[in-house]
């Protein structure tokens, strides 16, 4: 019975082993969390730029014909950006070392470059879209490549970013079918999508 415990034991260590040199698996739940915040907060500025309010609600002031407001939704998105890097690196530091794992090894290098393949090629097709005017499609855009970065980069990394993606896609594609909502699901996606799957994360596997 010893013997039959120490080989399911030492198949585990092996299997942990295995998991740690194919895969990068010191995300930060709490990067996500607060990756989420930055989104909402961002949402919520180009919200106060894009609508106004009178004695009938809100109203649209933003038609995408004036550079300076589409530099200051620009400037927020890459503050959100920037921002969103940061924390992540980060939390994602603080988790490694917290389990002595290195943070840029071979599983690391395989994660960043397959979420940069669809991601760049999403980016190029969105600034298409703006050149060309087609606002209401950005979105949309931004979500579905984001959401098969996450699904593409999942096979090197926790399998539960998987799900993010999944969830991404399928709300970029609802925005296509609800054209001049795209903040509501950028807000939604970038934002709540984050948070949920951020605390999730930090509940199953940092507590």
């Amino acid at each position: 019975m010893n013997d039959q415990n120490q080989y399911l034991s030492d198949i585990s260590a092996i299997k942990n082993m295995m998991e740690r040199s194919s895969r990068f698996i010191s995300l930060s739940g709490l990067s996500g969390i607060f990756a989420g915040t930055y989104a909402l907060i961002g949402a919520g500025l180009v919200f106060n730029k894009m609508y106004a309010l009178n004695e009938s609600g809100y109203y649209r002031v933003y038609d995408g014909s004036y550079p300076e407001d589409l530099m200051y939704m620009v400037f927020i998105a890459l503050a959100v950006l920037v921002l969103a890097i940061g924390t992540g690196i980060y939390f994602t530091t603080k988790q490694a070392k917290k389990h002595n794992l290195k943070i840029w090894d071979v599983a690391s290098k395989r994660l960043i470059i397959n979420l940069l393949i669809p991601l760049s090629a999403g980016g190029i097709i969105c600034l298409m879209l703006i050149k060309g005017h087609y606002w209401g499609l950005v979105a949309p855009a931004t979500l579905i490549f984001y959401g098969l970065s996450l699904v593409n980069a999942s096979h090197f990394t926790l399998r539960d970013i998987r799900y993010l993606g999944i969830s991404e896609i399928l709300l970029g594609l609802i925005a296509c079918f609800n054209m001049g909502y795209g903040l509501m699901f950028w807000a939604v996606g970038f934002g709540v999508l984050h948070i949920i799957y951020g605390a999730l994360m930090y509940f199953k596997y940092e507590r």
